[in-house]
């Protein structure tokens, strides 16, 4: 049984706050170097793949807006499984979600230090690397401490500082694309859409946050929905205009390392690539303020539902935050980025952004069942077409699953052990407590 939403967080959220957020994980760096990679696999196909991968993406999407729009609690797609299917499937979501999110936080947190090492090389290593990182990292907790609508304000800011750059490059590079360079001379290949599609599913990753801070939205039952439906259409078309201006306007686009900065520079010099490389590191900042937001609600949620201790339940008397949810999952994630260990551990959230998305696929069939209705809310939002969409998602998500690779797989399954093992844990302990009670 689910227990209700806690009280203690405040709702402050509103839905322009939840797109905020899910634009902001959604388009991070990647959206300033995967146009390469996608011309590289499908040629002048590339924008096509683009607007299909965000249409495949939208599907996804749409069952998390349905099934969301049942709670109105913290945990997203934690507590959607655990309604539908259990403790120990849920605690593995939730477990997958925090873990990956710490790793990826420090993963891009050492990509932020990269880029700004591009301008200040001493900051890349031995003492300023430490203290850099370290900087950012408390600089973030205490953003992130002191109340839902600092980091929201934080994250609105940085979205539209990364989406201006953005704007400015689509807008003025549509008046110089060579279109006839965009016209497919030849087929595309199924080697070129698995590669490029690959790449793309998780460039257009990120939205599973949405329904994460529910508990802190004012109105998620109808705001989660709204949010991630405004946030896959609106960076779906970005991403396909994007990669039209970087296609049209960059003849060896395939083979540059800075294809947005390279493209832009063809029609807006010099200022132009300078004003992509701000935009890189404003993305990449947003992206590190986003996994500092969304990962200690995660611990936090497991905590609420009794799955993990009360410790990380707790929340600050005046700031109404996740205080220790907040502060352990900081420590992780500043002790991981400056080990520079963390690359294994982010080769994990590929299969646990994978397995997000097909327990809570799955969760939205399973839940329009009659015996669910006294479990949770109805549904203010419901796919349409039937069982088809939500089938043909977890399809999707399948198959994507079956094209990781190797090391994804390994790294995906030590974590899922690992957490299989906490869950383990903590029930024998709970279970000894209440046998000590009686």
């Amino acid at each position: 049984m689910i227990q209700p939403p806690s009280q203690t967080l405040r709702r402050e959220l509103g839905r322009w706050d939840l797109t905020a957020i899910g634009v902001n994980q959604v388009i991070g760096a990647s959206v300033f170097a995967i146009p390469a990679t996608v011309a590289a696999a499908s040629g002048a196909w590339a924008p096509w793949v683009v607007a299909a991968v965000g249409v495949a993406s939208l599907m996804i999407a749409l069952c998390f807006a349905e099934v969301g729009s049942r709670f109105e609690g913290t945990g997203g797609p934690y507590l959607y499984t655990r309604a539908a299917f259990g403790r120990f499937a849920a605690f593995e979501v939730g477990w997958m979600m925090w873990f990956t999110r710490a790793a990826s936080w420090a993963a891009v947190i050492n990509v932020l230090v990269t880029s700004l090492g591009f301008y200040w090389p001493a900051l890349t290593a031995g003492w300023a690397r430490g203290a850099l990182i370290s900087s950012i990292i408390l600089a973030i907790t205490v953003i992130n401490v002191r109340g839902i609508r600092h980091s929201s304000t934080v994250i609105n800011t940085l979205t539209i500082g990364k989406l201006l750059p953005l704007v400015v490059f689509v807008s003025a590079g549509l008046f110089f694309v060579d279109w006839p360079a965009l016209v497919p001379a030849n087929g595309l290949s199924w080697s070129g859409l698995s590669v490029s599609g690959l790449a793309l599913i998780f460039a257009f990753g990120g939205y599973e946050v949405i329904p994460v801070p529910a508990g802190e939205a004012r109105d998620p039952r109808r705001g989660v929905p709204f949010a991630l439906v405004m946030t896959l259409v609106f960076v779906t078309v970005i991403m396909t205009l994007v990669q039209i201006v970087a296609q049209g306007t960059l003849p060896g686009l395939a083979r540059s390392a800075t294809p947005l900065a390279d493209a832009s520079a063809t029609f807006l010099g010099s200022t132009g690539a300078a004003m992509i490389t701000l935009g890189a590191v404003l993305s990449t900042t947003g992206n590190n303020m986003g996994q500092a937001l969304s990962a200690p609600r995660n611990l936090f949620a497991l905590a609420e539902q009794g799955d993990l201790p009360r410790f990380f339940g707790v929340v600050h008397p005046r700031f109404r935050t996740p205080i220790n949810a907040i502060l352990v999952t900081a420590a992780v994630a500043l002790a991981l980025a400056l080990s520079g260990r963390f690359a294994p551990l982010a080769l994990a959230s590929a299969m646990s952004r994978l397995i997000v998305y097909v327990f809570t696929c799955a969760a939205t069939l399973r839940l329009r069942q009659a015996r669910f209705d006294r479990l949770v809310n109805p549904a203010t939002f419901v796919v349409p077409f039937g069982p088809i969409i939500p089938a043909a998602a977890i399809v999707i998500a399948l198959a994507i699953l079956a094209g990781a690779s190797a090391g994804q797989f390994r790294a995906g399954a030590a974590a899922l052990a690992a957490g299989a093992l906490l869950y383990f844990i903590a029930a024998g302990r709970a279970r000894r407590g209440r046998t000590s009670t009686t």
